[in-house]
């Protein structure tokens, strides 16, 4: 019975107790902290960023997805968007995700996938919008409402969104300040040999 417990448990997707802080959330699982230490490496946009736009997306949850309307109160009607999982990237993002990086087997309910995802996107607005890596908000609203509606301006008729993304910009201030104080001891944590 205990052995059974013990390979549910472990099958069961990371969710942090306390998502409001980036050390708590690394330090309960630390492969996550060494996938956002990697994917900020890898595309160069800072772990705090890519933390705060997850947040808002899924709340660290692997399989989230948009509501959805019900017909009569017991139908389900199809949902309104694709998006999916952790970083709540919709199908055709994901699909040229993957197409891009040669990552055919990513899995957008994947916390190293989907923050690989968030970074790559992001290194792509840099490069296309000229948006700084280290503006969550900006960042943000161009995630959103894809680069194209970032282009077209198309948050600037959208005021609750402008909020929103200054939620995540708050957010990641926030987030920087406490990985500052636990970093050295992440690194440590993935680092060491034991």
């Amino acid at each position: 019975m205990l052995i059974l417990t013990a390979l549910i448990t472990s099958c069961a997707a990371y969710r942090p107790s306390n998502p409001d802080n980036i050390c708590d959330i690394f330090l309960g699982e630390t492969d996550w902290y060494e996938a956002a230490r990697d994917a900020q490496h890898k595309w160069g946009t800072p772990i705090f960023v890519m933390m705060a736009i997850m947040h808002q997306e899924s709340r660290f949850i692997d399989d989230a997805q948009p509501e959805r309307d019900w017909f009569l109160g017991f139908i389900p009607l199809p949902r309104d968007s694709s998006a999916y999982g952790y970083a709540q990237a919709q199908d055709p993002a994901w699909e040229e995700y993957m197409e891009q990086t040669d990552n055919s087997g990513a899995d957008r309910d994947d916390f190293e996938d989907a923050i690989d995802f968030i970074g790559w996107y992001t290194d792509g607005s840099q490069k296309r919008l000229k948006l700084s890596k280290w503006d969550a908000y900006g960042q943000y609203l161009a995630y959103h409402e894809g680069r194209g509606g970032y282009s077209r301006k198309t948050h600037n008729k959208k005021p609750w969104l402008k909020k929103v993304a200054a939620k995540v910009k708050k957010r990641a201030s926030r987030y920087n300040a406490q990985l500052k104080g636990c970093r050295a001891r992440l690194d440590d944590k993935v680092d060491s040999w034991f």
